[in-house]
């Protein structure tokens, strides 16, 4: 599985966009075991993402992955 991280220049200057990245990323990392082989995920990073913490991008991440059927059965 291969997973993609973008963020437009809406998000903010570079600080913000890297910081954007960073937080979807740490969010996928902590969910790459669950999700099913076999997919290529593109993640768009959108300007409310800088204020939240990495648990909320993580809880909405899992609910877009579960909104998909991409999380494995436990």
């Amino acid at each position: 599985m291969r997973v993609g991280v973008a963020a437009s220049r809406t998000v903010g200057g570079a600080v913000r966009r890297n910081r954007a990245k960073r937080v979807l990323r740490a969010a996928m990392h902590s969910l790459l075991g669950s999700v099913a082989p076999g997919w290529d995920i593109i993640l768009i990073a959108r300007p409310a993402l800088v204020s939240s913490n990495s648990f909320a991008a993580r809880e909405a991440l899992l609910t877009l992955l579960r909104r998909a059927q991409l999380i494995l059965p436990a």
